[in-house]
Formats: C-alpha cells, structure tokens, sequence
C-alpha cells in the first residue's frame, strides 16, 4: 500500500475511523478543495461513519449479551 494511499475502511477501528472522519469534516469545512477532491472526501467520510455506526452496534450487541437484557437509557442521580 502507498504511503499516501489510505487504510481500507473495514479494517479500521473505530478509534482510526473517527479520527479520520474529524480529519475530513475539518478539511470540507474550510471550503477550499476543488470540488472532485470535496465529492471524495464526503464519499469516504459516508463510508466512515457507517463503519463507525457498525462498530457502536457491534459493541452495544455484545453489552446486552454480556448484560443479558436490554440496555436501559442512562439515568444521572439528581
């Protein structure tokens, strides 16, 4: 793999993922690419957050087998 080339999306954790995603959001917020590199940038920032969504369901999947029930929405003590 080039050096500049990045990382396939299926193999990155989420921790690289988001990462990356905020890499993204940043360098679309500044509006100054030329809009193919801007279309790739969002194409790959779609993928990410997919992949992102994945991993969160993967993981909330394995706490409610650990759990052995549903999760319940968190409820801070007044």
């Amino acid at each position: 793999m080039a050096k500049n080339e990045p990382k396939p999306i299926d193999g990155l954790t989420y921790e690289e993922a988001f990462a990356e995603l905020e890499t993204i959001v940043a360098a679309l917020e500044t509006g100054d690419r030329p809009l193919e590199e801007s279309m790739t940038l969002f194409e790959r920032g779609q993928a990410l957050t997919k992949r992102c969504a994945e991993l969160l369901d993967k993981a909330e999947l394995k706490v409610q087998v650990l759990v052995g029930e549903s999760l319940e929405d968190f409820k801070e003590n007044p």
